[in-house]
């Protein structure tokens, strides 16, 4: 295994954080959907689309976070995003959503094809990321069938 430096950790670090920034926007586009949407339509978007981006983005903090104390690095701070304007409806909001997603997913897969995740020798680092890129992969085709069946 190669001696992986404390700035090598960080560099790690901060593409995770990355990632969870991204999350937690299309989080944020989520939100605001659903609160534009009727009862029916919200318990599905929250179900169909909005909760696995939730434990997505609840996951990607525990890796980061596990990985900062493991190595005696500082805990990530995620503030909220910032959400965006209502006016831009539901359907662009679910494709921002989805936008954000497949840019968090980027720069994992990204992380995860450097090999710097195996080089740390972080087991754990290396499941979170896993588990976190399989419930984002399966976002798209969520939200593909919600946009199409959304109104009907």
């Amino acid at each position: 295994m190669a001696y992986v430096t404390a700035e090598a950790q960080q560099n790690l670090l901060a593409e995770v954080a990355r990632a969870i920034d991204a999350i937690g926007a299309a989080l944020a586009a989520l939100g605001t959907a659903y609160e534009l949407v009727d009862e029916t339509t919200a318990d599905r978007l929250e179900a169909e689309l909005f909760r696995p981006v939730q434990i997505a983005y609840g996951r990607a903090k525990r890796t980061h976070d596990g990985f900062a104390e493991r190595h005696g690095l500082a805990v990530g701070s995620f503030p909220p995003a910032t959400p965006p304007a209502p006016s831009h409806g539901v359907k662009p909001l679910i494709e921002d959503a989805v936008e954000d997603v497949a840019r968090a997913d980027e720069t994992l897969s990204e992380l995860q094809d450097s090999l710097l995740p195996v080089e740390v020798g972080d087991q754990e680092l290396r499941a979170g990321l896993a588990e976190v890129r399989e419930l984002l992969g399966e976002v798209r085709g969520r939200a593909r069938t919600f946009t199409r069946t959304f109104g009907r």
